[in-house]
């Protein structure tokens, strides 16, 4: 696993390196998820030592968030001026994240799923 999570470090200061290189107005662990993607998709021989990685990691994703929503607690004050704002975005963020994974869900799978419905007598 350790060298999965290494795997994945390398990837995000690949990110890293290719923002300061470039000057490109992206977040460097964005560009860094879509090398690996890029990668992963040509079928890199190191995709099952990430899977395990990803996999633990999104196993205790409560523990990378924790830290963030008591930041914002313990800010409070600050955030409070602007919280219809941050509730607006976030409500808004998370309803165009789902509408958008579900529309490339239906992308990606094709026809697959009404294959299977067809075949049940649907």
């Amino acid at each position: 696993m350790i060298d999965g999570l290494l795997i994945l470090l390398f990837f995000q200061f690949l990110g890293e390196v290719v923002i300061r290189l470039t000057g490109l107005p992206l977040p460097a662990p964005v560009l860094g998820m879509v090398l690996l993607l890029m990668a992963l998709l040509l079928n890199a021989p190191f995709t099952q030592r990430v899977a395990t990685a990803a996999g633990t990691l999104i196993k205790h994703i409560s523990l990378l968030i924790f830290p963030l929503g008591v930041g914002i607690v313990l800010q409070w004050d600050r955030y409070q001026e602007n919280a219809l704002a941050l509730v607006v975005a976030v409500v808004g963020g998370t309803i165009i994240s789902l509408i958008l994974v579900t529309l490339m869900l239906k992308l990606l799978m094709g026809g697959k799923h009404q294959e299977k419905e067809d075949g049940h007598g649907h």
